[in-house]
């Protein structure tokens, strides 16, 4: 990975998850004092006593098509923590084009879950499946009174589905091992931050082949850029994935 490049950690997950702590805890002990790392937090999140911890902490705005922000200059680490009450499949997807028109670098996507919320919501399942998709490391945050079987049974729900992103317990705001947690390995299910784009070919009845599969005559062969499954549109607009809104699951004071 070049060094030149910003690295630039996307931390997913809903407002209240303990996201700002978590992250406080990660720089303070997984880099070191020679890295400069900064935040970039959501406008639409609130204040936090928090807030104090977090270096050189600026705020970003999602405008619907475009981030309004820059990456810190002199930064070497960039924590940029989404809205955590809007779609993160549509912030990703924004924030893919932003990533690259800045020149950052990803080094992984970490996703926060309120695990109590989670436990007293299970429509939010399919929300954190799509945090999931996307995630290299899964933190299990605000476990106090969460049953033991819920917490295995929503792990098993992600090792059945061999998911690779690497799970671990938070507890007192801390990990374990927060240079694990923050080596920049790729080991998400999605590709769209992998630099080098997979292709999908089809025949002429749009069945799709293998690159090298012959076919009949001079049958004609499509080549399209593969799309992530949760980027994928009907033709009305709508996802082909619809995820739901977490906003409707909140406490009213997040």
């Amino acid at each position: 990975m070049s060094s030149e490049k910003t690295l630039v950690y996307l931390i997913l997950g809903s407002s209240g998850s303990g996201r700002r702590a978590v992250i406080a805890d990660l720089i303070e002990d997984g880099l070191s004092e020679s890295d400069r790392p900064a935040v970039l937090l959501s406008k639409a999140e609130k204040e936090s006593p928090v807030d104090a911890k977090l270096p050189n902490l600026t705020r970003w705005q999602w405008t619907g098509e475009f981030i309004e922000a820059a990456l810190p200059p002199e930064a070497t680490h960039v924590f940029f923590i989404t809205d955590g009450q809007s779609s993160p499949v549509d912030q990703i997807e924004v924030f893919k084009a932003w990533l690259e028109a800045q020149g950052g670098e990803i080094a992984r996507v970490v996703c926060v879950v309120n695990c109590q919320l989670v436990e007293k919501n299970p429509p939010l399942l399919a929300w954190y499946d799509a945090c999931v998709h996307f995630s290299d490391v899964v933190l299990l945050n605000h476990r106090e009174g969460v049953a033991n079987k819920w917490l295995s049974d929503f792990q098993e729900h992600f090792k059945s589905q061999y998911m690779p992103a690497l799970f671990e317990l938070v507890k007192g705001d801390r990990v374990k091992n927060p240079g694990l947690i923050l080596e920049p390995e790729a080991r998400r299910m999605s590709h769209v931050f992998d630099a080098e784009q997979d292709w999908i070919f089809t025949d002429a009845d749009g069945e799709e082949i293998e690159e090298d599969e012959e076919t009949e005559g001079d049958e004609e062969v499509e080549a399209k850029p593969e799309e992530d499954p949760y980027f994928a549109r009907l033709n009305g607009g709508r996802r082909a994935k619809e995820i739901p809104d977490v906003k409707k699951f909140l406490p009213a004071t997040d």
